[in-house]
């Protein structure tokens, strides 16, 4: 089965929707230059209305590690998503910091040879799963032929549990990348919005998507 992520959520009013769709994952920004900006005590509130059985995701962009760890510690987020330069250093002493705790690491797909370098700084410590994406939360799809290449994909499995697609994905496109790229699962924000707000009707258009793929596989 294809996971879902929803991310960017920031209102009471995202979360009684997301209760409503279980996708496996939603997401809480903690970059504070974005517009879906949450603050730790906004998260920590949503966090709590949440059911449970959804994992709840934090988004940082180069914060310090001992800022992401206390927030693992503390059951705020379950999954940590790393968007800066975080790297297997980082990633090493996250994981010192908060044992037993899942990340995932954001990688922008440019092309393939860059794209395979970038993989292998990861390959002595790295995260658990990785998100391919354009940009950090640019809305924009990337080139997927890079990564039906059987190279990126051996990579990928021997670097990670798994990983997540987004970067442009929505109601017209997800089927068909989860057809031709088979990814773990699929994040989506933006075209889950109307006027920078979390859409209810475009977040269960989204999430029906991806469930009738599933029912349509078995």
């Amino acid at each position: 089965m294809t996971q879902i992520k929803l991310c960017g959520l920031s209102r009471m009013a995202d979360i009684e929707i997301v209760n409503e769709l279980r996708p496996e994952y939603i997401g809480f920004v903690f970059w504070e230059k974005s517009s879906r900006y949450v603050s730790i005590d906004e998260a920590l509130r949503l966090r709590t209305a949440l059911l449970p059985g959804i994992k709840a995701v934090g988004v940082f962009v180069d914060e310090d590690v001992s800022k992401v760890a206390a927030l693992l510690n503390e059951k705020v987020i379950d999954v940590a998503q790393l968007h800066g330069h975080e790297d297997s250093r980082y990633i090493e002493r996250l994981k010192e910091l908060s044992p037993g705790c899942e990340i995932i690491k954001a990688l922008k797909v440019r092309d393939k040879e860059s794209f395979l370098k970038e993989l292998d700084g990861f390959a002595l410590a790295g995260p658990d799963f990785f998100l391919l994406d354009s940009g950090t939360g640019s809305g924009q799809t990337f080139n997927w032929e890079i990564i039906k290449s059987s190279e990126v994909t051996r990579s990928l499995e021997r670097s990670s549990k798994g990983w997540f697609l987004a970067g442009g994905l929505d109601t017209g496109n997800v089927k068909v990348a989860i057809s031709e790229l088979g990814p773990m699962a699929v994040d989506v924000s933006s075209a889950i919005e109307t006027e920078g707000k979390k859409d209810p009707e475009k977040m269960r258009a989204f999430v029906k998507a991806v469930r009738d793929m599933d029912c349509n596989s078995l």
